[in-house]
């Protein structure tokens, strides 16, 4: 498994109404006949078919399944897999496809559309990747890949970001150039349909990978975040329309690098976790105003938000914390409502300390984390 691989072990791992589904709790709770499932870790725990670590994963939102990828390493190689898990017992359904003692892996790159899994495969003949295809799962229910996805990228542009709203025809994603200048592009897809928007990128030198840039999906919007990293540099927001290509920035209110991003695209809020001042900040996107708020109890930068996630549903942005400010040990994640208020926090977890996917279950207020130090399973939690 070669040092790429194992880095996006972390960034894959680096991005709904199922009233009649039986989660835990859930039944109960329809017929009036228990309280609300208690805020923290769920019973629910997703553990690889394998034993290997995952490289990447979601939920279908408007289905009863997740998907992810694994790897588990041995001398020779490596057995990668994909696999279907149901999201209310944890069992994994079918194994989509594997293959044992390969230098090769698979990345789920997260569910896209209406129930549509996009996974990588990255082919390694000797060391390093020299190929990458990418397969559709339409639906994820197949459990089977049921088509390829052609993106418009060159060799050596690296995909690096698959925007997480579901239900909608447009995914955005954004890719890096692997062969020098480090500058990223973003396009947008109907990952079901395999056509694509015209691929944009972003000539300003502070949107460059190697300032890991966040980055989300609003209204026909890419939208970033970043920064150089440095104690006292302000932080820098934009937004590129996916169609004509016009790119907007303003300057943002966090400092440090922008460890995470998410957009409510109705009304144009987003948030962003930011990791010197271990705050998270709250835009309007189209008046390039907004205004930050400290995580609760956090007083270092040890206790910075990593990935932030939106709820369509109720509202609500998701902020992981790899190290808890409300709690004694352990992780957490911050809740807060688009108007920056705090709202709960989920302790009990273990959280990887870079951006990992927070897949949720909006209508059920349900969602899964990978869990550390093994990074082989997945956590339920509720909110």
């Amino acid at each position: 498994m070669n040092k790429e691989n194992i880095r996006r072990c972390l960034a894959a791992a680096a991005l709904c109404g199922l009233s009649g589904l039986a989660f835990p709790g859930a039944q109960a709770q329809s017929q009036g006949s228990a309280a609300p499932a208690a805020i923290g870790p769920g019973n629910v725990v997703v553990h690889t078919a394998l034993g290997g670590f995952i490289l990447g994963y979601d939920i279908d939102q408007t289905g009863n399944l997740g998907l992810l990828a694994e790897a588990l390493t041995g001398p020779g190689g490596a057995d990668v897999a994909v696999e279907t898990f149901d999201i209310r017992t944890g069992e994994i359904v079918d194994t989509v496809i594997q293959k044992l003692d390969s230098r090769s892996d698979f990345v789920m790159l997260g569910i896209a559309g209406n129930h549509t899994g996009l996974i990588e495969f990255e082919h390694v003949t000797h060391l390093f990747v020299d190929a990458r295809l990418y397969f559709t799962m339409n639906p994820v229910n197949a459990n089977r890949f049921t088509g390829r996805w052609t993106p418009p990228l060159a060799d050596d542009q690296i995909i690096s970001g698959v925007s997480s709203l579901q239900g909608s025809t447009a995914t955005a994603v954004m890719a890096f150039d692997n062969g020098g200048t480090n500058r990223i592009s973003v396009f947008s897809s109907d990952v079901a349909a395999n056509t694509f928007g015209p691929v944009i990128t972003l000539t300003d030198p502070l949107f460059e990978e190697h300032n890991s840039p966040a980055f989300t999906l609003g209204r026909n919007l890419a939208v970033l975040g970043t920064s150089n990293g440095c104690p006292n540099c302000p932080t820098k927001i934009a937004t590129v329309d996916l169609t004509t290509g016009a790119v907007t920035t303003f300057r943002g209110l966090g400092l440090g690098y922008v460890n995470g991003i998410a957009v409510d695209p109705d009304t144009g809020i987003a948030c962003t976790a930011t990791e010197i001042d271990f705050s998270v900040e709250f835009y309007d996107l189209a008046a390039q105003t907004g205004f930050k708020r400290r995580l609760p109890g956090a007083t270092s930068q040890a206790q910075s938000g990593e990935a932030v996630q939106f709820d369509p549903v109720n509202k609500l942005f998701l902020v992981q914390q790899p190290l808890s400010s409300t709690a004694p040990s352990g992780s957490s994640i911050q809740v807060f409502d688009e108007q920056g208020n705090f709202v709960e926090s989920i302790n009990g977890l273990h959280l990887p300390q870079s951006p990992t996917t927070i897949a949720l279950h909006p209508a059920e207020r349900i969602g899964y984390v990978l869990v550390t130090p093994d990074l082989t399973s997945l956590q339920s939690f509720h909110y």
